[in-house]
């Protein structure tokens, strides 16, 4: 939200929340109605490809949105090394609120002037016409507009809003306040209007200047540099033609250079072109070199998991996991997506912190999922991708590496011990963070506790969490019988009358906001005490020095943080 909102500050269907498509469903069911009714040399198939436009508009923004999510996580070739909070997600969480914007515009359009319909699938003129269009009235237009934006009185009532993204994504391009979509709109249909009035326009020219609009915003609000110096060295002239995104991250953090839209040519016409933009260039074209301190291994989990990854479907990425009914209609691109990354997957990159200014980390997944690590026959596929993703961790000078739950279980890789046997000299610390498990459980029973649920299997972490308890005479309960038998085994008899079986429990099974697991904080703690041992196979560290350790970097358990 602007800092003093203006009128015309929130759309028109923000109250409908994710039932914000039915505004157009009546034009949708008109369209569809009207072309099948019709008799077939009446039919409009101008108005019947808005919807398909549409679809491809919210497809394209999904990819740059991937794209630049995965690249900013792994890539040297960041803007500004710094990471995005859960405010400003949430504050761009409405980016397709311009879809639905221009849908409802062109329907209407469409529904209005005869100009609009049946048009032609190409012309050549009208493509040529709208670019120049472009270049003239628009990007002159548009940078004065904007420079009015950044006015005190336009600027806290607007505009103040995308500006409140300083780190910026793809999706920051879009992200405005509906009165000033409005104005943008105006500006991106003089080109359209144009070649529908002088009969130039075609389907292909509309459709490749609007993807010309949302390709360049895109790419200007992404936070690594992706142009290739090349360009500007056989071709000079570009650079007043073609701006990059380290150019409109200065925008961003300047405030008061760099207006243009995408064309250069008019900062440098004014006299508001930033001076450090071309270092700034090369510098993030070059790359920063950097030390990676630590990694987390991990693995999504369901198959509706994997649109909860950051690189992913962005809203979904910044909450706990919750079903939606909506992602069933994508289980053909979910099916297609774990064939392909079970055929030629490997370990991905999906997210990149910093911790203290210093400690540099990343999180990698397996491409499995949860119901992969319970089938004997893929045991030794996912060993091979972990043991790879440790050697990579290797061989990148990587000081701890912390294995997510299920790739350190027991049967699997008697919880990482087998690479240390294949491997004896890693210097690369594996840490599965049993130690801390162990202290966050046992730190977080209130007083007076007399019985502990213990769900799951039967790992060296509830093993140890188990002795612990019933030494203190709290009775552990499982809901698993064998498992329970396995527990039993694993304990002094003396300790057995503290365990019995239980049927009655409440299950919860994802981490909310700015938590993490245990398995991943003892990783970062492991690097940040700087200890050389590797807590994996039968280890378990002390879990006294774990605990306290954690707190003294500030890692408080969910009850208390």
């Amino acid at each position: 939200m602007a800092t003093t909102p203006g009128p015309l500050t929130s759309w028109p269907w923000q109250k409908l929340g994710s039932f914000k498509y039915v505004v157009l469903a009546p034009w949708v069911a008109h369209s569809i109605y009207s072309f099948v009714t019709k008799d077939p040399k009446d039919r409009d198939l101008t108005n019947l490809l808005i919807l398909p436009y549409l679809l491809w508009r919210l497809v394209h923004h999904q990819a740059w949105i991937t794209l630049a999510r995965h690249q900013t996580a792994k890539s040297k070739h960041r803007i500004l090394d710094k990471g995005i909070e859960f405010e400003q997600v949430d504050r761009e969480r409405n980016w397709d609120d311009l879809i639905l914007l221009n849908g409802i515009l062109f329907y209407m359009a469409n529904l209005i002037l005869n100009e609009s319909k049946n048009l032609p699938m190409w012309r050549t003129d009208g493509v040529v016409l709208s670019f120049l269009l472009h270049m003239g009235p628009v990007e002159f237009l548009y940078y004065w507009l904007h420079r009015a934006l950044h006015h005190h009185f336009l600027y806290s009532r607007y505009h103040s809003h995308h500006h409140s993204s300083i780190v910026t994504e793809p999706i920051t391009a879009v992200v405005h306040p509906f009165a000033e979509h409005i104005a943008y709109f105006a500006l991106f249909s003089i080109p359209m209007v144009v070649t529908l009035f002088n009969g130039t326009a075609s389907i292909a020219s509309l459709l490749l200047y609007i993807t010309y609009v949302d390709f360049m915003n895109n790419l200007g609000h992404c936070n690594f540099e992706v142009v290739p110096k090349w360009i500007f060295d056989i071709f000079p002239f570009v650079k007043y033609l073609m701006y990059t995104p380290s150019f409109h991250s200065l925008h961003h953090t300047q405030f008061r250079t760099n207006f243009s839209l995408f064309m250069p040519l008019y900062d440098y016409m004014y006299g508001t072109m930033d001076i450090s933009s071309d270092k700034l260039y090369e510098t993030s074209l070059k790359g920063r070199p950097e030390t990676l301190n630590v990694v987390h291994l991990t693995h999504p989990t369901t198959l509706e998991s994997l649109y909860h990854l950051r690189p992913v479907i962005a809203s979904l990425a910044s909450g706990p996991y919750a079903p939606k009914w909506y992602l069933w209609m994508l289980r053909p691109v979910t099916y297609l997506s774990m064939l392909l990354t079970w055929i030629f997957g490997s370990t991905f990159t999906i997210e990149r912190n910093v911790f203290d200014d210093e400690l540099k980390m990343q999180t990698w997944a397996i491409p499995r999922f949860s119901f992969h690590y319970f089938l004997s026959w893929h045991k030794d596929a996912i060993n091979r991708l972990i043991e790879k993703a440790i050697l990579d961790a290797e061989q990148r000078g990587v000081k701890v590496l912390s294995l997510g739950l299920l790739n350190q279980g027991e049967e699997l890789n008697k919880n990482g011990e087998l690479y240390l046997q294949k491997h004896p000299n890693l210097k690369v610390r594996i840490v599965d963070g049993s130690g801390l498990a162990v202290g966050v459980v046992l730190n977080s029973i209130p007083q007076g506790t007399k019985q502990v649920l213990l769900r799951g299997r039967t790992t060296k972490t509830a093993i140890a969490i188990s002795r612990v308890l019933c030494q203190r005479g709290i009775q552990v309960a499982m809901i698993d019988k064998n498992q329970f038998d396995r527990l039993k085994l694993r304990l002094p008899t003396e300790l057995w009358s503290n365990l019995f079986l239980s049927t009655n429990y409440n299950y919860k099974n994802w981490l909310p906001r700015r938590v993490m697991s245990a398995w991943r904080v003892a990783g970062i703690v492991h690097a940040l005490e700087g200890w050389d041992e590797h807590e994996c196979g039968d280890t378990v560290l002390d879990v006294d020095k774990v605990w306290t350790a954690s707190l003294r970097h500030g890692f408080l358990p969910v009850a208390r943080a």
